[in-house]
Formats: structure tokens, C-alpha cells, sequence
């Protein structure tokens, strides 16, 4: 689902065998694989093909912090929907938070940080045309986690 400057990226995902330790549980380094899809729906959804950026501006992006909270472990055969808002595109940088929700439970958190990279590895400033498709859906502040009611949790804000 398309973001909005009001409204999260959603990415729907269902949880297979192949996703789980030996204990049942989504192995944690999973997650950071379904956050990275989901940022790459969410850049198609914006009109960016990363694979095009690369071949005809010679960038990418790559992450280069990751902050993430396991709050509850997914199961074989959850749906799960992963939300990510982009909250900071400027420079050479772009940050995102994002959640993992089965239904409103909170599953995991995570800031991730991103840099435009030339394809040789030195940081580049994001070109206007991807950003003037990204800025509209920057949203600088938010009251409450993804999911989460007010009342529910501390509030949090990103300026």
C-alpha cells in the first residue's frame, strides 16, 4: 500500500517453515530481511526501481545503522504486516522507522539509517528527482508507534 505523509508504507507478509529456528520462532535476523523489502516496495511504490538508479544514475543505497527492538516472536503462519515511514531525506542520507505488527500487536521496531552510495563505495548526494518523489511522504513527527494507541505507550516524537 502506497504511504502518504500521514498514512505508513504497508507491506503484508505471511510466515513460512523456511523463516523459523528450531524453536518455532521467526529467527530475529529475518526481520531485517522483511524490513528491507518493505523499504523497497515502498521506494517502488514512490516510482524509484533501485536496479534502474543503479544502472542509469550509478548509486544505491545501503544501510549503514540499524536499530532494533524484539518486543514478541512471529510464528509459522502469521500474517504480518511490516509499516515503514520515512522520517529524514536530506544530504546523502534517508532514515526510516519501521514496525512489524501481527494485527495491532507490536512486534519489532527498528531505525534504520540509509546512505547514497556511488556504486564504487563513496557517498553521494541522493539526486533531486528521487527525493522530490520522497520528500512529500517524510513525516517529521510522530505521536504515537505504528500501531500502538496513545494511551498505550511513551510518546515518542522525531524532529
Amino acid at each position: 500500500m502506497i504511504a502518504t505523509a500521514h498514512a505508513p508504507h504497508h507491506f503484508p507478509l505471511r510466515i513460512y517453515y523456511e523463516d523459523t529456528d528450531h524453536g518455532g520462532v521467526v529467527y530475529y535476523a529475518n526481520y531485517l530481511k522483511y524490513m528491507e523489502r518493505a523499504r523497497t516496495e515502498f521506494m517502488r511504490d514512490c516510482g524509484i526501481e533501485l536496479d534502474q538508479l543503479q544502472r542509469n544514475a550509478g548509486i544505491l543505497f545501503a544501510v549503514s545503522e540499524a536499530h532494533v527492538h524484539y518486543r514478541r516472536p512471529a510464528q509459522f503462519n502469521d500474517a504480518l504486516d511490516v509499516q515503514s515511514v520515512l522520517v529524514h531525506a536530506r544530504g546523502a542520507r534517508l532514515a526510516f522507522h519501521q514496525s512489524v505488527l501481527r494485527g495491532d500487536e507490536l512486534l519489532v521496531e527498528a531505525e534504520i539509517r540509509m546512505a547514497c552510495m556511488a556504486v564504487g563505495g563513496r557517498a553521494q548526494r541522493i539526486p533531486k528527482a528521487v527525493l522530490d518523489k520522497v520528500l512529500p511522504l517524510i513525516q517529521k513527527k510522530r505521536n504515537t508507534y505504528i500501531g500502538e494507541t496513545e494511551k498505550n505507550l511513551t510518546i515518542r516524537s522525531n524532529k
